[in-house]
């Protein structure tokens, strides 16, 4: 059975380091004939508008947002210029076939991807379609040395893109790369070529479709680029609370920031008792939603022919989504990647130990 058609309008997020080269990435690809009709948010830092100046081409769909850094304060203006920009596609004044937003150089993706599945009007029109983190091999490791904002852009990405690599030595740009791996082990990297890479590059990174083949989703969740072994747990719950003492734990203060991300990917062999399921993710995203930066998973469930596609960001989580039945002779393993910030050594790890515990409390 072929995929759903999913008529939302693909939202793609390009975000980085004040001097990443975003500019330069936008410019190209508003050139770029394979690009396609685009609509375009620049998100503008300080009084002067120096991102929406340097833009060279430009055309009657693209919004500026006025107020500054792109954070929780300007959901309201986020969400104004997502709304009238569908209104007007659908109204015929305007016509584009997805979204791109630029942010600010200090900007946090969480809250713009919070927004997006937050406001009802909003997921019902568009689609996480990928976040896109520039990442500056000439300045990036100084950059990530002195501010968590550029750690967390590098966290959240689905791809990184690495710009001016040709002003570094390759034992340089080797050791970068290996930085943000660690930072981000799930992320695809890819180098720029004069600040330029292939529109589709950036594209068609977000969830699959409904109906969709799981190979897919398991190639979206990229868990096996980050497997960590998962400690045994040997009883359901724990006197300590469900997933144990350390699932309570904070981070304790860093001293590189690059620490203060936690990421962890599983790999779970059997179909999942859907009450377990239930309780563990409810119980992540209560307990620890707001450090969650990015989840990922393909799940298949006890008792479920077809398995699903979840994504969330902090405590918020798309709906699930159905994938097409599995192939003979295709594999029943759940997938897992959660990507989070000040959590301690060994949280993620014994909250999936969990997940992969016998459920014979449940039955």
């Amino acid at each position: 059975m072929p995929p759903k058609a999913d008529k939302r309008l693909p939202v793609t997020l390009i975000t980085g380091y004040l001097g990443a080269g975003k500019t330069t990435l936008l410019n190209a690809l508003l050139k770029d004939a394979s690009t396609g009709p685009v609509a375009v948010l620049i998100n503008e830092f300080g009084d002067v508008g120096l991102d929406h100046d340097l833009i060279v081409e430009s055309t009657e769909e693209m919004v500026l947002l006025e107020s500054g850094c792109m954070c929780c304060a300007v959901r309201g203006d986020l969400t104004r210029a997502l709304t009238d920009l569908a209104a007007r596609r659908k109204a015929g004044q305007a016509k584009f076939d997805r979204v791109v937003i630029e942010t600010s150089g200090l900007a946090d993706p969480g809250p713009i991807l919070h927004t997006l599945l937050v406001e009802k009007p909003l997921a019902e029109a568009y689609r996480m379609d990928g976040v896109v983190t520039l990442a500056d091999a000439a300045h990036g490791p100084a950059t990530l040395d002195k501010g968590f904002e550029a750690v967390a852009q590098v966290a959240m990405a689905d791809l990184i893109v690495v710009t001016k690599s040709d002003l570094v030595s390759a034992e340089a740009l080797a050791t970068f790369q290996k930085r943000l791996k660690t930072i981000a082990p799930t992320a695809r990297q890819i180098l720029a070529a004069r600040g330029q890479v292939p529109a589709g590059a950036l594209f068609g990174l977000g969830i699959p479709a409904e109906l969709a083949q799981a190979t897919q989703a398991e190639a979206w969740v990229n868990a096996a680029a980050a497997p960590k072994p998962l400690p045994a747990l040997t009883q359901f719950g724990s006197q300590h609370g469900l997933f144990g003492a350390a699932f309570n734990a904070t981070q304790p203060w860093a001293a590189k920031h690059d620490d203060r991300i936690r990421s962890v990917s599983a790999v779970i062999d059997q179909p999942i008792h859907p009450g377990l399921f239930n309780i563990w993710i409810d119980t992540l995203i209560q307990l620890r939603g707001p450090d969650i930066l990015r989840f990922k998973a393909l799940i298949w469930l006890e008792g479920e022919a077809e398995p699903y596609a979840i994504h969330g960001v902090q405590h918020v989580f798309d709906p699930p989504v159905k994938l097409a039945r599995a192939p003979k002779g295709g594999d029943r393993k759940s997938r897992i990647v959660i990507i989070g910030r000040d959590l301690a050594e060994g949280v993620l790890e014994e909250s999936l130990a969990f997940l992969n515990s016998p459920a014979e409390g449940m039955r």
